[in-house]
């Protein structure tokens, strides 16, 4: 029985080993793996959404088929303690988590960016947990950011199980990602190239099969388990002019410097939060407090959103301006104060409510100053200004311009939000340098801008490339002893050390030599060092170590401990650096192009 057991286990390896092989050398293999992580995506989506909808049902007793933020009214009590009920769980979550890990959380851009698509699953699944709570007690969050991370986590790991190389690794968490927003926003195409220009970094040959394999997948899972948000109806095609394209490049512009604000909003409510000397998992509390007060004005502001954007999109009478800004602005704090608080979730739909709110701010505003004739259509406005604000807060310009053009059926409309989110996109980039999720890096001390691939950068240190066994020599050496010891031919150079065996400079054998028969020798080694204050660190990076090669117009450097101690650890030429480099980067050029 045991023998029959362990063929049987030897046979399964076996073929496991063999399915491995076939997604490493077949594109269509790898295709399918990312239709299977769409469905993964899919159903991942599906239960949050249905999960976070009973939460709402349950607790602020809302009828099943409504959304939250689409009341005008709520039960005052269940709006002011349900956020900081909320709240206290959350902050005994985020106390037990910190007593579990002591790592920063890795996501979706982060892990494509530095580690090779590699995600920690339980990681992923405490965040899509904290995120469910966040969202299902009220606070101004979407799920996106939940399920997003758990559904590139799956792919992750899936891809860790079948053995991937690198870059096979980082499409296979593109691939989650599509899924994820293919199936939270009813669009395929949106969710494809957010995964191409927010989580893989770049359109290649190679990922285009897969990621749009995974983004239908999920997209059809999701209709198949769970019935998305209808689509908004568009009442007017617009006849569109040069007049027409420069409005909405004002518009885009103005959606640069509000999305630069509510993204540093966040930042600040976060500081005046750590201020308070409140221990860091009380403060949702306090931030549920004020999420329940900003409710009782209006429960649109309340959870991501959703539910007001349809009910304020499709408003049939114009919404007074005073009633817009109002809301924008209150909705801008409840995010602000959520995140900034402790609560868990993302910005991608709270981005798309208040551009659309804008964008009504403003049509109502040309009505007033405009002939109706001339006044644009609210809803048109509403598109365009949502499709710009969401790409200063989140990035990606062809991801709305799709996402407008799944959500409308409108080319026109279309080209028009997509000239409305490039100039957002060029204002963010140009004045700010950061996306929301890029920007919380920044502030973590990390340097990365998107998720191209700089990982493979960083693990290739000095440390890795430098040569070891170096031949030294005490600074006070007499040039005669230094020449009988290092006959030319030894050596080219040698490292020179002090008394206590810090690094003290470089000394090139051929300008000992170079010094016989003149008037005025060095006498000793000390009068010949170079480059004497300049050393290379081991957990330096190729590219930081080439800048000083550049710097300094060396051939070689050594490679000490650290700044203060000074022991020689070994020696790397410039050549063989750019040389290194050269490969790395010709290797991650190819796998642009599909090639392996």
């Amino acid at each position: 029985m045991h023998s029959r057991r362990v063929a049987l286990q030897r046979k399964f390896w076996l073929k496991i080993n063999s399915l491995r092989g076939q997604v490493r050398a077949s594109e269509i293999a790898l295709t399918l793996v990312g239709a299977l992580v769409g469905v993964g995506g899919g159903i991942i989506v599906a239960a949050m959404s249905n999960l976070g909808q009973l939460m709402h049902v349950g607790l602020f007793g809302i009828d099943l088929h409504q959304r939250l933020s689409s009341y005008n009214s709520l039960n005052t009590l269940r709006v002011l303690w349900v956020p900081v009920a909320g709240g206290m769980l959350l902050g005994a979550v985020l106390w037990l988590s910190a007593r579990i890990r002591q790592w920063p959380m890795v996501d979706a851009i982060e892990a494509n960016a530095l580690h090779g698509g590699r995600m920690s699953m339980r990681d992923s699944l405490m965040l899509g947990a904290q995120t469910l709570i966040s969202n299902g007690f009220g606070a101004s969050v979407g799920l996106e950011a939940g399920y997003t991370q758990v559904s590139a986590a799956l792919s992750s790991k899936l891809g860790e199980f079948l053995h991937l190389r690198r870059n096979d690794m980082r499409i296979l968490v593109g691939c989650g990602a599509a899924a994820a927003i293919a199936a939270a926003f009813d669009a395929p195409l949106a969710g494809a190239f957010y995964a191409f220009e927010l989580i893989i970094g770049t359109y290649t040959i190679g990922a285009v099969a897969p990621v749009t394999a995974a983004a239908l997948a999920g997209n059809l899972t999701v209709r198949a388990l769970y019935s998305p948000a209808t689509s908004l109806q568009v009442t007017t095609i617009p006849a569109v002019t040069s007049g027409d394209y420069i409005a909405f490049i004002i518009l885009g512009l103005v959606c640069g410097f509000i999305g630069i604000g509510l993204m540093r909003g966040v930042t600040m409510v976060e500081v005046l939060f750590r201020k308070t000397r409140i221990p860091r998992y009380m403060r949702p509390t306090l931030g549920g407090l004020v999420i329940g007060c900003l409710g009782l004005v209006t429960p649109q502001v309340l959870s991501s959103g959703h539910g007001a954007l349809h009910l304020d999109m499709m408003a049939t009478t114009t919404i007074p301006l005073v009633t817009l800004g109002a809301l924008f602005i209150l909705k801008s704090l409840a995010s602000a104060v959520s995140l900034g608080s402790g609560f868990k979730g993302g910005l991608f739909f709270a981005s798309l409510f208040l551009g659309a709110l804008l964008g009504k701010f403003l049509a109502a505003l040309c009505l007033m100053v405009l002939p109706t004739a001339l006044a644009p259509d609210p809803t048109t406005v509403a598109v365009i200004g949502m499709s710009a604000l969401t790409v200063a807060v989140v990035g990606g310009p062809l991801t709305m311009a799709f996402l407008a053009l799944e959500t409308t059926g409108d080319y026109v409309i279309t080209g028009l939000a997509l000239t409305a989110a490039v100039i957002s996109s060029l204002t963010v980039r140009e004045l700010f340098g950061y996306s929301f999720s890029t920007w919380r890096l920044h502030l973590r001390g990390e340097s990365i801008r998107s998720a191209h691939d700089v990982g493979w950068i960083r693990s290739l240190t000095v440390g890795k490339l430098m040569q070891t066994g170096v031949m030294t020599v005490r600074v006070d050496t007499p040039i005669e002893s230094f020449r009988r010891q290092y006959p030319i031919g030894v050596a080219q150079r040698v490292v020179a050390v002090n008394e206590n065996d810090q690094y003290s400079g470089i000394v090139w054998v051929s300008d000992a030599y170079a010094q016989e028969g003149r008037s005025s020798q060095a006498q000793t080694v000390r009068d010949l060092l170079l480059q004497e204050t300049t050393f290379l660190l081991p957990n330096m990076n190729v590219q930081q170590a080439i800048a000083i090669f550049d710097r300094t117009s060396s051939e070689a450097l050594v490679v000490v401990d650290n700044a203060e101690d000074k022991n020689v650890l070994g020696t790397l030429s410039e050549a063989f650096a750019l040389k290194r480099y050269a490969e790395e980067l010709d290797r991650a050029h190819r796998s642009l192009s599909g090639a392996v």
